[in-house]
């Protein structure tokens, strides 16, 4: 599914994204990556969505080469990645079902597809009931339920949660990870980034762990040895 071959990402003489990283991520797999501030985790999710191109290596998905990606192929790359954020990135302007349903909107989604979706990804949250709601209505659990709807949009085969549990106390991101791992359940690649040790250590999932740029751990069943 993810294939990075001696991937680098060089950003400036001094400064070192990604040193020759080498890993595959198989289909259906949760992976947790962790690792110090600066280790590297950012750049390699903004390699995995094309936001920027590594210096050396090679990057592919689904067995399709995204190391010189061209600009017009990026929408349809990100259709198959779903990303979520600390900071959910809601537009505060918007209803809950409107936020999820401009996802489908900009993307040239018939109204029917619009229809048929959101209802879905809303009970797979458990938002339904606040699908009229606006964000400043909303507990921080609640949006971040709302950001991962929305990810969930276009049926990604993978999704990047890149500190989803950052802002929140820890029965709401406890719940978020089990949405996270239902969502896993249904087939879906997870790629969790985190520095929650607890979380880490209860999933028992595999842990790929980064340090200045490079891959120092990777153990099948792993917990946050840092």
């Amino acid at each position: 599914m993810i294939t990075l071959s001696e991937v680098s990402k060089q950003y400036t003489k001094n400064s070192t994204g990604l040193n020759d990283v080498s890993l595959h991520v198989d289909a259906g797999e949760f992976v947790c990556v962790v690792g110090q501030s600066g280790t590297g985790k950012t750049t390699l999710i903004k390699l995995l969505i094309a936001e920027e191109q590594p210096t050396g290596g090679k990057v592919e998905i689904g067995g399709w080469d995204i190391t010189r990606i061209k600009q017009r192929d990026i929408p349809l790359l990100r259709r198959q990645i779903g990303v979520i954020f600390q900071d959910y990135k809601l537009l505060e302007k918007k209803s809950v079902i409107e936020n999820i349903a401009f996802a489908l909107q900009v993307s040239g989604a018939t109204h029917k597809r619009i229809q048929d979706t959101v209802p879905r990804v809303l009970d797979i949250v458990g938002l339904t009931e606040k699908k009229y709601a606006f964000p400043h209505q909303l507990s921080g659990g609640q949006k971040q339920r709302v950001a991962i709807a929305r990810a969930l949009v276009h049926r990604p085969k993978i999704l990047v949660a890149d500190e989803p549990t950052g802002n929140l106390d820890a029965i709401n991101a406890n719940e978020i990870i089990e949405i996270i791992k239902k969502i896993n359940a249904f087939g879906t690649t997870i790629i969790l980034v985190t520095h929650d040790r607890g979380i880490v250590n209860r999933l028992r999932k595999r842990v790929i762990t980064l340090h200045d740029g490079s891959v120092v751990l990777d153990n099948t069943h792993g917990k946050y040895q840092l």
